[in-house]
């Protein structure tokens, strides 16, 4: 068969299977369908006539080795770039050379730290490593260079030529000397070159703990119940365990999972002791009270501060009572229990059996839906393109064009939605490359960004169906991506989520209160087969179950903060282990079980370390967006014109307060966040918690 009718086969081939399912229900519009359709091999892997067009069509990564032709490539122009701007008068084009040196470097760095985690082939994700150590290395040099640090400083000084620049480029000029001063950049030449030294340590060591966070471990399948040895990965005569099987109904597989996977590992304790004594080190070095204050420079906490009190007592009664119900010998209520008997609560209280929801929620429906409410919230659609011959790294991602009814194109979302080996089983953003105005071209160089997620594929006779939880994650997910397609910035250096960690989750947990909505949710969940709405009673029946045991699951992140934030401030002379067990009977309640080392999973540690507060943080203000400005109306363009303005616009440009306070109207105090955090769960536990507080 020649390639030209080939081709024309398997597009014939792929219209006639997606119109099974279409023929049943209303027509989906074109980004539904493409989600909603089976994925088959790319022409161009099918037709080996294309050429390669590189990674995200950068030429140069059509294979492992164009990595290190990259990274060259980025180091000579950052040389060139660092040579202009110390020797260029102070003004404007000095915070033009600085953005444009960073985003040389990231535009390189950003798209190596996603491969090096997601690419399915391992030459790729070596080289992808070796390019993320590399450049980070000589970002870490540049952050304690003299002369650099001096032409930014010259600007700074110089009141005549500040005074003439426009609030944004201010801004990104006080956050790139920031870079220097938490940096260093104040020490003498010794000093500094041991804070280089410090940081390569802690990209090592941060890579290590990364990837070891993530491992299995096994057992001798001697060792544990025959019967339960089907619930687990095989290999040979060892059983592997590579995650809690929190969901599992039989206690004794919930418990050998738990006790298994967080047996401590000798090698990860050395590698988390290593870790925080050298965060340590380096904010002490640098002038910092502990790491955590030097973290929280910048955010909307400013400094380590308390928790809330304990909201668990009510939830843990109500698991402990269903455990008694369902297992009379065996009642006490562990640490393995709470997520699967507070599911158990839900079920039962209010009939959300997930299965009965995802005939509802097929990929291409949520696809539908989300492409409707950015349409009617921002003017903004969602369009399915091919990409092009070695733009993807995988044949069941999709590219989205991200274009505005009168601004036209805003960016690009790669969608690497399903489930594969050696994929990481998280769901998160990566920011491939950064919006900004390029002053060497006059061209706006167009966002970047991959959403991850593990969804299953779809079948021979149904599209991917996800469950009310999976849909929320792809709510969430997109929500980072809108922002980083908004946040149209003139500088990469705060596009998008490039913000303070603890305003970065706002946009996207906003994004699931627009998930729970009837009148959002009405839009798009059809049933794949019949075309039939979701009922309305089961869409609130949802929503009213996720306010069960939503106290534990609070009381859950605040443990998880709090121990982050004292891993993070003075040395302590006793382990990590013995810190975590103090730390949850006093913030969480449940008996800590021995020879167990949960924080060798905490891998939030890396990417959140002093800051994983930042979770309850937003989702407070992301609740009090909600109710203030969205409750009565989801739909209202007005409103989302002014969350965009507000909010979504700036990225990291503006204080993130002050963006709060624009969206509100109002500041917020202290009262309103705890209020805001509390106010979604039981009526019982509002009461409680304000009178706790009061």
């Amino acid at each position: 068969m020649s390639a030209s009718k080939r081709l024309l086969y398997i597009a014939n081939h792929r219209v006639f299977w997606t119109s099974i399912w279409r023929r049943k229900v209303t027509t989906w519009s074109p980004v539904g369908a493409a989600f909603n359709a089976k994925p088959l091999r790319r022409l161009d892997e099918t037709v080996h006539f294309l050429p390669s067009q590189g990674l995200f069509g950068v030429p140069e990564l059509n294979s492992p080795a164009g990595f290190e032709v990259a990274t060259k490539k980025a180091l000579k122009d950052t040389q060139e770039l660092l040579d202009k701007v110390c020797s260029s008068p102070p003004g404007v084009v000095t915070v033009e050379s600085f953005d444009q040196l960073s985003d040389g470097l990231c535009k390189v760095a950003d798209l190596a730290d996603f491969v090096k985690v997601a690419h399915p082939d391992p030459s790729f994700r070596d080289a992808a490593e070796k390019t993320c150590i590399e450049i980070g290395t000589v970002v870490e040099k540049l952050n304690t260079n003299v002369d650099l640090c001096r032409s930014l400083k010259n600007l700074l000084d110089e009141k005549k030529v500040l005074d003439q620049l426009d609030p944004e480029t201010r801004k990104v000029a006080e956050l790139f000397m920031f870079d220097f001063e938490i940096s260093g950049i104040h020490l003498d030449e010794k000093q500094r070159k041991e804070a280089v030294k410090l940081h390569v340590q802690l990209l090592d060591l941060s890579n290590k703990f990364l990837m070891g966070s993530h491992l299995p471990n096994r057992i001798a399948k001697s060792a544990i119940p025959e019967h339960i040895h089907r619930h687990f990965a095989t290999e040979g005569s060892y059983v592997q365990i590579g995650g809690l099987h929190a969901e599992s109904s039989d206690d004794l597989v919930r418990e050998i999972a738990y006790r298994i996977f967080l047996y401590p590992n000798a090698d990860m304790m050395d590698c988390l002791d290593d870790l925080l004594k050298c965060r340590n080190k380096l904010a002490k070095l640098v002038g910092y009270e502990s790491y955590a204050h030097r973290a929280l420079q910048g955010t909307m906490a400013k400094t380590p501060g308390n928790m809330l009190p304990s909201l668990t007592a009510i939830d843990f009664e109500m698991m402990k009572d269903m455990k008694t119900k369902l297992n009379p010998h065996n009642v006490e209520l562990m640490p393995w229990d709470p997520p699967y008997f507070s599911g158990v609560l839900r079920a039962e209280r209010y009939n959300i059996e997930p299965s009965l929801y995802s005939p509802f929620f097929s990929l291409g429906s949520c696809m539908e839906g989300l492409n409707n409410l950015f349409t009617q919230l921002y003017g903004v659609s969602l369009n399915s393109e091919h990409p092009s011959a070695g733009e993807v790294w995988n044949e069941d991602v999709h590219k989205l064009v991200v274009v505005h009814e009168t601004e036209g194109l805003l960016g690009y979302i790669y969608c690497d939605f399903f489930q594969r080996a050696d994929k990481p089983h998280q769901d998160c953003h990566f920011t491939i490359r950064g919006g900004r105005q390029c002053q060497e071209s006059g061209q706006y160089q167009l966002p970047v960004v991959v959403l991850m997620l593990s969804l299953p594929h779809p079948t021979k006779s149904a599209p991917t169906l996800l469950t009310p939880g999976m849909m929320e994650n792809l709510f969430h997910e997109m929500g980072h991506a809108m922002h980083s397609m908004l946040g149209r910035t003139r500088y990469q250096h705060i596009t998008g989520t490039r913000c303070s960690t603890d305003f970065a989750e706002v946009p996207s947990i906003l994004m699931e209160f627009f998930a729970a909505d009837y009148r959002v949710v009405n839009q798009f969940a059809r049933h794949y087969q019949t075309g039939q709405p979701l009922p309305q009673n089961m869409v609130t029946r949802l929503c009213e179950s996720k306010k069960v045991c939503g106290a534990a699951d609070t009381q859950l992140q605040i443990f998880y903060s709090a121990l982050d934030q004292i891993y993070h401030g003075e040395p302590q002379n006793r382990s990590t282990t013995d810190i975590l067990k103090d730390t949850q009977q006093k913030f969480y309640g449940l008996p800590y079980i021995p020879n167990t080392a949960w924080q060798l999973r905490f891998g939030h540690l890396i990417g959140y370390g002093a800051k994983y507060y930042s979770y309850l943080m937003s989702r407070a203000v992301a609740s009090m967006v909600w109710k203030q400005c969205f409750v009565k109306d989801p739909l209202n363009r007005d409103m989302g014109e002014r969350y965009r303005r507000e909010m979504l616009a700036h990225g990291g440009g503006k204080e993130p307060m002050l963006m709060v306070e624009g969206m509100l109207q109002r500041r917020p105090s202290i009262d309103d966040f705890v209020e805001a955090l509390v106010s979604d769960l039981n009526p019982d536990f509002e009461t409680f918690i304000m009178d706790s507080t009061s």
